[in-house]
């Protein structure tokens, strides 16, 4: 049953229309960017032109053939291998934030000093009582 519609979607997909940018010229700055089928480029100097007749490989970024596909390779580039690839290595790699694996080697190596000197692991006191600071008791 998934293939049908898989067919279905591709025979639609080749039977829509391929839809293009233009741009009106700059003098007309109350025109907004439009998007029409197969409607040519204005320019400054009033000359249609059909970017995709210039260049048939044409990826959106300029109307140069070289520097447009310059733009669509540092754009796959950082979007690609920098964002999707750099950046969750990094994020999965960094050190912890909450320090757990310090804390717990850390715990790990009093245990073995108060171990090693014959100290019970947990004292009733945490700091000596002798060297406490106390407020006088009110009766």
């Amino acid at each position: 049953m998934a293939m049908p519609l898989c067919l279905r979607a591709l025979r639609v997909l080749r039977a829509a229309p391929v839809c293009r940018l233009h741009i009106a010229p700059r003098a007309q700055s109350t025109v907004p960017i439009t998007v029409s089928h197969s409607a040519p480029l204005k320019h400054d100097d009033h000359e249609d032109i059909n970017v995709y007749d210039k260049n048939p490989d044409w990826h959106g970024f300029s109307e140069d053939a070289a520097q447009d596909v310059r733009y669509m390779r540092l754009v796959m580039f950082f979007g690609l291998s920098v964002c999707l690839v750099l950046l969750p290595l990094y994020v999965a790699y960094a050190p912890g934030r909450r320090m757990r694996q310090w804390a717990h080697r850390e715990a790990e190596r009093q245990i073995k000093r108060r171990r090693a000197l014959g100290l019970p692991l947990i004292e009733m006191n945490y700091y000596e009582p002798a060297t406490l600071a106390l407020p006088p008791e009110d009766e």
